[in-house]
């Protein structure tokens, strides 16, 4: 029996709502293996944990989750009750940069049944692999003076060895789909940092002689995304510029409540954590009306994560089943509630 030791936090807002469907659906997933079984700890960790320890997780937080096969998360934040700047630093963030989860993985495609704003979607099929642990968003910088003299500096910090081992990833990942990789720059304007990323590019190119590239400035693939995004496999950007990619491919596939995430330990020293992309929503706390998917399709990429690609691929089969015969949660067009749609999920994969 495969036993795998998941520790779930499901944080914030609709997290509570959608982590719960997700585990519902992953031991339904496990009763049909059979041979696979997970075994799930809750960490009530949060704004909520915040209000009531002055911290967004346990001092020795991290001492206690190392030791878990991987992270479940759910959402981090609200505004109303910590700072974001908070939230983010003192859960998320601390738990990506402290268990070295150094690559973040987006797919984005067309589901069946889901209605994207783009006029021709033309069935696109692609995935963000973004540098997670540096770029712009390393903590190196500061603030001086006051008032109008106020002066604010944010550095970003290019090494070699993360952005080579982020392209690497994806041209692996491009091995095993349609050998195409798109590198996300922005040279033209950012004088230092981009032409460096844009020469460990060309070097790593050289060693995936099948693998087809192109490099394109962000602004320029920002609105391919919208007109072409079917030309895209695989797209390998900077921390910034695939946060931004990221949350365009949720909004072309219909909604960011549909999106996966998965933030990786590549070096196997530490967990890994999967989290949907869409956040806590606080405008929809407590209705019902939460879609569950990307926490079910990031579930999706956890079995993927521990080599049971195939029941992944039969997970994702289950919700475009259901999203093809409509039913969807509210931002999707739908009139069914989480409940509804997770349990017709678990439906599917009883009957496969």
């Amino acid at each position: 029996m495969k036993n795998l030791k998941i520790a779930s936090i499901p944080g914030d807002g609709i997290g509570n709502e959608v982590v719960p469907a997700a585990i519902k659906v992953l031991d339904t997933i496990s009763n049909i293996h059979g041979g696979m079984k997970f075994d799930f700890t809750h960490f009530p960790y949060g704004c909520e944990y915040y209000l009531e320890n002055g911290v967004m997780m346990a001092e020795d937080g991290l001492e206690r989750l190392k030791d878990y096969d991987g992270i479940f998360l759910g959402a981090v934040g609200n505004a109303k009750l910590v700072p974001d700047h908070v939230s983010l630093w003192g859960l998320l963030i601390k738990i990506r940069r402290e268990f070295e989860q150094v690559i973040n993985i987006r797919p984005a495609k067309v589901l069946k049944g889901v209605k994207s704003p783009l006029i021709n979607p033309k069935d696109f099929d692609l995935i963000v692999v973004r540098e997670n642990s540096e770029g712009e968003y390393s903590s190196v910088g500061g603030r001086i003076y006051q008032g109008e003299d106020e002066l604010a500096i944010q550095n970003n910090i290019f090494s070699r060895k993360a952005t080579e081992r982020a392209m690497r990833y994806a041209f692996e990942l491009a091995l095993k789909r349609n050998q195409h990789v798109t590198s996300a720059t922005k040279s033209n304007g950012i004088v230092y940092s981009m032409p460096f990323w844009d020469e460990v590019f060309k070097d790593v190119s050289r060693d995936y002689p099948t693998v087809d590239t192109d490099s394109q400035h962000i602004d320029a693939l920002s609105a391919f995304f919208i007109t072409h995004p079917d030309k895209f496999d695989v797209i390998v950007a900077s921390n910034l510029f695939g946060d931004i990619l990221t949350d365009l491919g949720a909004a072309i596939m219909g909604s960011i409540g549909v999106a996966p995430a998965a933030n990786i330990n590549v070096n196997g020293k530490y967990p890994s954590m999967f989290e949907p992309v869409h956040g806590s929503a606080p405008d929809i706390i407590g209705k019902g009306i939460a879609n569950p998917l990307g926490q079910i399709w990031t579930a999706k990429m956890m079995l993927d994560h521990f080599g049971e690609e195939e029941l992944g691929n039969l997970l994702l089969t289950a919700i475009e089943s259901v999203t093809s015969a409509g039913i969807l949660t509210p931002d999707l067009g739908g009139i069914h509630t989480t409940e509804e749609v997770t349990e017709e999920i678990i439906r599917k994969l009883a009957n496969y």
